[in-house]
Order: structure tokens, then sequence, then C-alpha cells
């Protein structure tokens, strides 16, 4: 994780982000940061304290311009060997290419060379395609089902069809599923983990949002193989539902991690099934960093395996 110690609305993402709104509530002007802090801190307390789940933290200031930095899965992903039934063959880092500079200025050397140390044989690098407009932003826009070896991914100007198809040939996945999505303005989803998640044995997924029939019945039918499917509306979508990981807790039982408003819109029969599958729902409200960052819980997340 990285604290939002230099968090500021960012234009450049703003683009084709439709979750994100620019900082105009009374008051908050200068103590955006601060109000984003607590809200962070408050995150950090449940997930490290109370689910006892294990955290790096990092920091960024305003001499890196990058006021999206606590979004770090976007520009990194991690896999064990032996991931995808076997279709990793070794434990590998993934660095990608992203569509915003000020994103990309997160790739910072100091995390990198932490990186480094956890071990992986091999490492990925994507972030070449940068210099051929070519983006493919990490788990922001890949939604991973790591125990079966299925990928899916929402087509966007952020998640490119032929970087989709080489990342699951060259990472030993054995399916792609791609589709296209849009949200409640009829806009174009910007990331494939605000519309759907997949855990161990449960997946949450907007299906409404995929227009086309027949890539609609694709993705239903894929995680139908694997998981009991938690489907959620447009509206739902809208208050980040789909926007949850599962971690794993101090027990080392799964436990699946969102925020506050995204926990009070799912409705009591989906918590129900959700925690047929999990131990515990942890959430913490982060209000202001949802609405003007325009991304939850999972996206403040970058798994280290």
């Amino acid at each position: 994780m990285v604290a939002p110690t230099a968090f500021g609305f960012n234009e450049q993402a703003a683009q084709d982000n439709s979750f994100m709104h620019a900082a105009a509530k009374p008051g908050e002007g200068n103590d955006l940061t601060r109000q984003v802090l607590r809200e962070f801190a408050g995150l950090h307390h449940v997930l490290t304290q109370v689910a006892g789940v294990k955290v790096n933290l990092f920091e960024h200031n305003l001499s890196h311009g990058t006021p999206d930095a606590c979004f770090p899965n976007n520009w990194f992903s991690t896999h064990p060997a032996g991931e995808a039934a076997g279709g990793v063959k070794e434990a590998t880092l993934v660095f990608y290419p992203m569509k915003c500079p000020n994103r990309a200025a997160e790739r910072r050397e100091d995390i990198k060379k932490v990186l480094a140390t956890k071990g992986y044989g091999r490492v990925y690098d994507m972030s070449v395609e940068e210099a051929n407009k070519k983006y493919f932003e990490g788990t922001g826009v890949l939604v991973i089902d790591r125990v079966n070896g299925v990928v899916y991914v929402d087509i966007s100007e952020r998640a490119d069809r032929s970087l989709a198809e080489e990342w699951t040939q060259k990472m030993g996945y054995k399916e792609l599923v791609a589709f296209r999505s849009t949200d409640l303005r009829g806009k174009s989803v910007y990331h494939t983990n605000v519309m759907m998640a997949v855990g161990t044995g449960v997946a949450i997924v907007c299906a409404d949002s995929v227009k086309d029939a027949k890539e609609r019945q694709h993705l239903l039918s894929s995680l139908r193989r694997t998981h009991e499917v938690v489907e959620i509306s447009l509206a739902q979508m809208d208050a980040l539902c789909g926007n949850a990981l599962e971690l794993e807790d101090a027990r080392g039982l799964p436990v699946m991690a969102m925020s506050t408003q995204a926990y009070n819109a799912f409705t009591e029969e989906q918590r129900r099934v959700m925690r047929r599958h999990v131990a515990d729902l942890v959430h913490a409200p982060i209000d202001t960093l949802e609405r003007v960052g325009g991304g939850g819980v999972r996206c403040t997340l970058a798994e280290i395996f």
C-alpha cells in the first residue's frame, strides 16, 4: 500500500474515469489530503490490526508528481511459481504500461528495489509499450482467477486487447475472457476491477454492464464453472461493490476487503453468499478517496505473492 501523503485530484486520469469527481465539497480544499489520510489510516488499521493482514507501506510526496500513487495495483503485479494450475513456471514480477504520464511516474526505483528482494526470478516488463501508446494497467484491468488459470479483461483505453492476449500467453494462463462494459452514464468502465472481483470460491460481477449478449453469457458461464456468483446492479457497481479483494488474514483464512460504502450497498443475501466462502467481510469508510480518486479498497491494494 502507498499512503496518500501527496494525494490530489488527477486531471489526467479523470479524462476516462467517470467514477472520479473533483474536490468541490465545502471546506475540502487544502484539507483534502488530511481527510484522505484519515480515511486511509482507518483502512490500514482495519486490515492490519483487525484482520491481521500483512502490509508493506510506502509514502509519496509532491516532488514525485503522482497524485494517484495510493492505487499501486495498476503498475505492478506478482505471481508465484505454480499459479494458474501450474501455468506460471517461475515466480514473476510484472510491470505495466500506464496511460497517464503521472501514473507511469509511480514506477519508482525505491519501490522496485524492495520488490526485487522478494525472490522473483523473472521480470516481465510491459511498460515499454507506453512508447507505442498501448496501455494495460495491471490488476486494474486484469481480474485474475489465479487458481483456475482464467483472466478477465474489460477492453478499454487502458486495456489493449493485443496486450491482454500477450499477457495470457506469456504468463501461462489457460483462458482470456474479454468483453466491454459501460456504467450507469453509458461511459466505458475504465478498469475491470470496478465491475467484478474473483475470490477463491465466490465471484462478484456486474453482468448488466456488459451490453453484448454473447460477451455477457460467456463471462457468466466462465465464472459459474468455478465460483458461486454474486451479481450486482449498475447502481451497486457505482457504489464500488465490484471493487473488492480476497486477502489472507492472520489465521491464514480468506477475508473479503471492501469499502464501507460498498458493504452497505450489498444486500443481506449477497453478504450471506460471500460469507459462505470467506471468514469475514472487512471494510472501512474511504468515501473521499472513492469520490475524488475514483477507486475503492481493491485499488489501494497491490498483492505480494
